[in-house]
Protein backbone atom coordinates (compact mmCIF):
# COMPACT_ATOMS: atom_id res chain seq x y z
CA UNK A 1 0.00 0.00 0.00
CA UNK A 2 0.95 3.46 -0.60
CA UNK A 3 -0.51 6.92 0.79
CA UNK A 4 1.04 10.20 0.16
CA UNK A 5 -0.43 13.58 0.68
CA UNK A 6 -1.26 16.75 -2.10
CA UNK A 7 1.12 19.85 -1.85
CA UNK A 8 -0.85 22.43 0.20
CA UNK A 9 -0.39 24.84 -3.40
CA UNK A 10 -3.48 22.46 -4.12
CA UNK A 11 -5.85 23.03 -1.54
CA UNK A 12 -8.62 24.32 -3.74
CA UNK A 13 -11.42 22.80 -2.34
CA UNK A 14 -12.80 21.84 0.71
CA UNK A 15 -15.36 19.13 2.13
CA UNK A 16 -18.03 19.18 4.55
CA UNK A 17 -17.20 20.83 8.00
CA UNK A 18 -16.54 17.28 9.94
CA UNK A 19 -16.70 14.74 6.60
CA UNK A 20 -14.06 12.88 5.54
CA UNK A 21 -14.41 12.12 1.92
CA UNK A 22 -13.26 8.71 0.15
CA UNK A 23 -13.41 8.77 -3.60
CA UNK A 24 -12.20 5.44 -5.54
CA UNK A 25 -11.37 5.51 -9.29
CA UNK A 26 -12.20 3.04 -12.01
CA UNK A 27 -12.15 -0.85 -10.51
CA UNK A 28 -12.82 -2.70 -14.03
CA UNK A 29 -13.82 -5.78 -12.49
CA UNK A 30 -10.22 -6.14 -10.18
CA UNK A 31 -12.79 -7.27 -6.74
CA UNK A 32 -9.21 -8.42 -5.30
CA UNK A 33 -8.29 -4.99 -5.67
CA UNK A 34 -11.15 -4.08 -4.04
CA UNK A 35 -10.62 -5.57 -1.70
CA UNK A 36 -7.19 -4.40 -0.29
CA UNK A 37 -8.27 -1.32 -0.92
CA UNK A 38 -11.32 -1.54 1.51
CA UNK A 39 -9.03 -2.59 4.09
CA UNK A 40 -6.63 -0.04 3.74
CA UNK A 41 -10.24 2.75 3.92
CA UNK A 42 -10.96 0.61 7.24
CA UNK A 43 -7.60 0.87 8.69
CA UNK A 44 -7.45 4.78 7.93
CA UNK A 45 -10.76 5.17 9.28
CA UNK A 46 -9.08 3.41 12.86
CA UNK A 47 -5.67 5.78 12.29
CA UNK A 48 -8.19 8.82 12.05
CA UNK A 49 -10.70 9.29 13.71
CA UNK A 50 -13.80 11.71 11.78
CA UNK A 51 -16.96 12.37 12.69
CA UNK A 52 -18.73 11.25 9.29
CA UNK A 53 -17.41 9.32 5.94
CA UNK A 54 -18.57 8.32 2.82
CA UNK A 55 -17.15 6.51 -0.23
CA UNK A 56 -18.05 8.11 -3.45
CA UNK A 57 -17.20 5.52 -6.34
CA UNK A 58 -16.71 6.95 -9.73
CA UNK A 59 -18.18 4.44 -11.79
CA UNK A 60 -16.47 1.67 -14.16
CA UNK A 61 -17.04 -1.77 -11.88
CA UNK A 62 -17.26 -4.14 -14.91
CA UNK A 63 -15.64 -4.98 -17.89
CA UNK A 64 -12.27 -5.63 -18.85
CA UNK A 65 -10.96 -7.16 -14.83
CA UNK A 66 -11.64 -10.75 -14.02
CA UNK A 67 -13.56 -10.44 -11.30
CA UNK A 68 -16.76 -7.73 -12.15
CA UNK A 69 -19.34 -10.42 -10.66
CA UNK A 70 -17.05 -10.09 -7.37
CA UNK A 71 -17.29 -6.26 -7.58
CA UNK A 72 -21.30 -5.96 -8.21
CA UNK A 73 -21.74 -8.49 -5.75
CA UNK A 74 -19.74 -6.39 -3.10
CA UNK A 75 -21.17 -2.93 -3.90
CA UNK A 76 -24.54 -3.96 -4.28
CA UNK A 77 -24.41 -5.37 -0.50
CA UNK A 78 -22.80 -2.46 0.38
CA UNK A 79 -20.18 -4.27 1.92
CA UNK A 80 -17.80 -1.50 2.30
CA UNK A 81 -15.94 0.33 5.79
CA UNK A 82 -18.59 3.08 4.84
CA UNK A 83 -21.28 4.46 3.11
CA UNK A 84 -20.83 4.50 -0.48
CA UNK A 85 -22.42 6.44 -3.61
CA UNK A 86 -22.11 4.57 -6.48
CA UNK A 87 -22.13 6.64 -9.58
CA UNK A 88 -22.32 5.39 -13.01
CA UNK A 89 -19.84 5.03 -15.88
CA UNK A 90 -20.04 4.04 -19.46
CA UNK A 91 -18.88 0.68 -18.51
CA UNK A 92 -22.53 0.18 -17.04
CA UNK A 93 -23.98 2.14 -19.27
CA UNK A 94 -22.86 0.12 -22.26
CA UNK A 95 -24.02 -2.94 -20.30
CA UNK A 96 -27.22 -1.75 -19.06
CA UNK A 97 -28.16 -1.04 -22.83
CA UNK A 98 -27.16 -4.85 -23.62
CA UNK A 99 -29.88 -6.30 -20.93
CA UNK A 100 -32.38 -4.31 -23.28
CA UNK A 101 -31.30 -5.17 -26.62
CA UNK A 102 -28.89 -7.84 -27.98
CA UNK A 103 -27.61 -5.81 -30.88
CA UNK A 104 -25.43 -3.74 -28.84
CA UNK A 105 -23.28 -6.64 -27.85
CA UNK A 106 -20.59 -5.11 -30.50
CA UNK A 107 -20.45 -2.50 -28.52
CA UNK A 108 -20.18 -3.54 -25.14
CA UNK A 109 -17.57 -6.49 -26.49
CA UNK A 110 -15.47 -3.88 -27.87
CA UNK A 111 -15.24 -2.06 -24.56
CA UNK A 112 -14.47 -5.08 -22.32
CA UNK A 113 -17.44 -6.88 -21.85
CA UNK A 114 -16.43 -10.56 -22.48
CA UNK A 115 -14.68 -10.68 -19.11
CA UNK A 116 -18.22 -9.46 -17.30
CA UNK A 117 -20.23 -12.52 -19.20
CA UNK A 118 -17.33 -15.04 -18.18
CA UNK A 119 -17.06 -13.37 -14.70
CA UNK A 120 -20.74 -14.71 -14.47
CA UNK A 121 -20.44 -18.21 -16.10
CA UNK A 122 -21.39 -17.27 -20.13
CA UNK A 123 -18.75 -18.50 -22.92
CA UNK A 124 -20.22 -15.53 -25.14
CA UNK A 125 -18.17 -17.39 -28.39
CA UNK A 126 -20.14 -20.33 -27.48
CA UNK A 127 -23.44 -18.57 -27.22
CA UNK A 128 -23.13 -16.80 -30.47
CA UNK A 129 -22.39 -20.10 -32.39
CA UNK A 130 -25.26 -21.36 -31.08
CA UNK A 131 -27.80 -18.17 -31.71
CA UNK A 132 -26.05 -14.91 -32.04
CA UNK A 133 -26.30 -12.01 -29.81
CA UNK A 134 -30.01 -12.81 -28.56
CA UNK A 135 -28.85 -16.37 -27.40
CA UNK A 136 -25.47 -14.53 -25.44
CA UNK A 137 -28.49 -12.11 -23.86
CA UNK A 138 -30.74 -14.97 -22.83
CA UNK A 139 -28.03 -16.89 -21.25
CA UNK A 140 -26.32 -13.98 -18.98
CA UNK A 141 -29.97 -12.68 -18.05
CA UNK A 142 -30.30 -16.24 -17.08
CA UNK A 143 -27.03 -15.63 -14.76
CA UNK A 144 -27.57 -12.17 -13.91
CA UNK A 145 -28.58 -11.51 -10.48
CA UNK A 146 -31.77 -9.31 -10.32
CA UNK A 147 -30.00 -7.17 -7.47
CA UNK A 148 -26.92 -6.54 -9.70
CA UNK A 149 -29.52 -5.26 -12.32
CA UNK A 150 -31.29 -3.28 -9.80
CA UNK A 151 -27.83 -1.31 -8.55
CA UNK A 152 -26.63 -0.85 -11.96
CA UNK A 153 -30.03 0.85 -12.92
CA UNK A 154 -30.22 2.89 -10.07
CA UNK A 155 -26.37 4.39 -10.14
CA UNK A 156 -26.60 8.46 -10.34
CA UNK A 157 -24.53 10.15 -12.96
CA UNK A 158 -23.07 12.87 -9.95
CA UNK A 159 -22.65 13.85 -6.68
CA UNK A 160 -21.62 16.55 -4.92
CA UNK A 161 -19.88 17.23 -1.62
CA UNK A 162 -18.86 20.72 -0.08
CA UNK A 163 -16.46 22.56 -2.92
CA UNK A 164 -16.20 19.16 -4.70
CA UNK A 165 -18.17 17.78 -7.83
CA UNK A 166 -17.88 13.56 -8.46
CA UNK A 167 -18.87 12.13 -11.60
CA UNK A 168 -17.83 9.54 -13.73
CA UNK A 169 -15.61 11.54 -17.01
CA UNK A 170 -16.12 15.12 -16.49
CA UNK A 171 -18.23 18.30 -17.68
CA UNK A 172 -18.20 20.68 -19.62
CA UNK A 173 -17.24 24.49 -18.52
CA UNK A 174 -19.99 25.90 -20.56
CA UNK A 175 -22.87 24.44 -18.80
CA UNK A 176 -23.13 24.96 -15.21
CA UNK A 177 -22.59 21.43 -13.26
CA UNK A 178 -26.63 20.65 -12.17
CA UNK A 179 -27.53 20.84 -16.04
CA UNK A 180 -24.64 18.83 -17.67
CA UNK A 181 -25.33 16.30 -20.71
CA UNK A 182 -25.43 12.80 -19.34
CA UNK A 183 -23.41 11.82 -22.69
CA UNK A 184 -20.77 14.24 -21.29
CA UNK A 185 -20.80 13.12 -17.66
CA UNK A 186 -19.75 9.77 -19.00
CA UNK A 187 -17.64 9.94 -22.12
CA UNK A 188 -16.10 13.41 -22.25
CA UNK A 189 -12.37 13.76 -22.86
CA UNK A 190 -11.68 16.64 -25.24
CA UNK A 191 -12.92 19.93 -23.76
CA UNK A 192 -12.11 18.73 -20.12
CA UNK A 193 -9.10 17.20 -19.83
CA UNK A 194 -7.30 20.19 -21.57
CA UNK A 195 -9.20 22.76 -19.66
CA UNK A 196 -6.90 24.53 -17.35
CA UNK A 197 -9.82 26.91 -15.68
CA UNK A 198 -12.03 26.58 -12.60
CA UNK A 199 -15.02 24.35 -13.40
CA UNK A 200 -16.14 26.34 -10.00
CA UNK A 201 -15.89 22.97 -8.08
CA UNK A 202 -13.17 21.19 -8.11
CA UNK A 203 -14.37 17.75 -10.33
CA UNK A 204 -13.30 14.07 -9.29
CA UNK A 205 -13.38 11.50 -11.76
CA UNK A 206 -12.16 8.48 -13.84
CA UNK A 207 -12.69 7.57 -16.94
CA UNK A 208 -9.37 8.73 -18.58
CA UNK A 209 -6.74 5.99 -17.63
CA UNK A 210 -3.25 7.51 -16.84
CA UNK A 211 0.03 6.20 -14.96
CA UNK A 212 -0.31 8.02 -11.78
CA UNK A 213 -3.10 9.86 -10.29
CA UNK A 214 -4.18 13.79 -12.05
CA UNK A 215 -3.84 15.98 -8.72
CA UNK A 216 -4.84 19.75 -10.65
CA UNK A 217 -6.45 22.42 -9.22
CA UNK A 218 -9.61 22.20 -10.93
CA UNK A 219 -9.78 18.37 -11.21
CA UNK A 220 -8.61 15.10 -9.95
CA UNK A 221 -8.41 11.85 -11.97
CA UNK A 222 -8.69 8.69 -9.76
CA UNK A 223 -8.27 6.40 -12.91
CA UNK A 224 -4.69 4.85 -12.52
CA UNK A 225 -5.61 1.90 -14.75
CA UNK A 226 -5.92 -0.51 -12.22
CA UNK A 227 -6.89 -3.45 -14.18
CA UNK A 228 -3.97 -3.63 -15.81
CA UNK A 229 -1.59 -1.65 -13.15
CA UNK A 230 -2.38 -3.40 -10.29
CA UNK A 231 -3.35 0.02 -8.93
CA UNK A 232 -6.64 1.00 -7.27
CA UNK A 233 -6.51 4.52 -5.87
CA UNK A 234 -8.77 6.16 -3.78
CA UNK A 235 -8.76 9.67 -2.87
CA UNK A 236 -9.31 10.94 1.02
CA UNK A 237 -10.67 14.40 1.16
CA UNK A 238 -11.16 16.43 4.17
CA UNK A 239 -11.08 19.61 5.05
CA UNK A 240 -8.75 21.04 2.48
CA UNK A 241 -6.66 18.01 2.90
CA UNK A 242 -6.03 15.95 -0.14
CA UNK A 243 -4.54 12.28 0.64
CA UNK A 244 -3.98 8.88 -1.66
CA UNK A 245 -4.21 5.44 -0.86
CA UNK A 246 -3.05 2.96 -3.48
CA UNK A 247 -3.29 -0.74 -3.72
CA UNK A 248 0.71 -0.63 -4.79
Amino acid sequence: MATYSSPSALRTAEAPPGMRLYAIGDVHGRADLLHVLAEAIAEDMAARRCEQAVTVFVGDYVDRGLGSNGVLKRLSAGNFPTPIVTLRGNHEETMLRFLDDAETLDAWAVNGGLTTLHSYGVDAGEEFAQGGAARVREKFLAHFPQEHRRFLEETPLWAEYGGYFFCHAGVRRSAPLHRQDPYDLLWIREGFLDCGESFGKVIVHGHTPHRDVEDLPNRINLDTHAFKSGVLTAAALEGFERRFIQTA
